[in-house]
């Protein structure tokens, strides 16, 4: 059966970075859309953006294309504008699905939630609204699994994130009172949330009440394994 899904990148990315995913679906007769955010163009800038313009755009998208029974996966970052839609148009849902993502509670920015030297990090780097990642953090931390070409090959792709949309919050309840199916997917060895308390598991899936779901690979295996990652999705939409 085909499926519709949309997919939002998380930080420093656009809609490049879910190519190969969406490419494998389209294959097997999926409908797939692949999303640039607000801010995350190449040239943007940071400084005009607010998290909310990603929520509305994201809403938006799904509204104006007319949009039903989405499975709807956030990567990363890119969980924050994911929770805001899916309290906008829960009725256009079919499945919402985390890889590696923040699931945001009510008033809390993503700032406050990663550990305090990370907050440091982004403060201390940002210039003009918007804070760029370092490579040896992306190297060490996102993509450590994968070929030293293909890192710096990435890296040059990423664009300067909006610093707004690591400090500014949602106000939403959690989604478990949407009654949509939730779905939590974790990288095997991804590292760009440290072991320990800050780690993605078993803290995000615990604030959806679900059990994650391993994937192989690292912070960005959807683009380095790609036929892993569209099995699991397989498997989420069989059930």
């Amino acid at each position: 059966m085909a499926e519709t899904y949309v997919f939002v990148p998380g930080a420093w990315q656009g809609a490049w970075a879910w190519r190969p995913v969406a490419a494998r679906l389209r294959a097997d007769g999926h409908r797939v859309a692949t999303l640039t955010l607000p801010g995350l163009a190449d040239g943007d800038g940071g400084q005009r953006f607010e998290l909310a313009d990603t929520v509305d755009f994201l809403a938006g998208f799904l509204e104006e294309n007319d949009l039903s029974g989405v499975t709807l996966v956030g990567h990363s970052w890119g969980g924050y504008p994911v929770f805001g839609a899916a309290h906008r148009v829960p009725e256009r849902l079919r499945r919402v699905v985390f890889y590696s993502a923040f699931v945001p509670e009510n008033d809390v920015p993503l700032i406050e939630d990663v550990p305090p030297g990370h907050a440091a990090l982004f403060r201390q780097l940002a210039r003009d609204g918007s804070v760029m990642l370092p490579y040896q953090v992306w190297e060490s931390a996102f993509v450590q699994e994968t070929p030293e070409p293909v890192r710096k090959l990435l890296f040059d792709l990423l664009v300067p994130q909006p610093m707004s949309y690591f400090e500014q919050a949602l106000k939403a309840p959690e989604l478990s009172t949407l009654g949509v199916p939730i779905s939590y997917l974790a990288g095997e060895s991804d590292l760009a949330m440290p072991p320990g308390d800050y780690a993605w598991c078993p803290r995000f899936p615990a604030r959806l009440g679900v059990q994650p779901i391993a994937v192989p690979g690292d912070h960005q295996a959807f683009v380095t394994r790609p036929e892993e990652f569209v099995a699991v999705l397989d498997g989420l939409t069989a059930s």
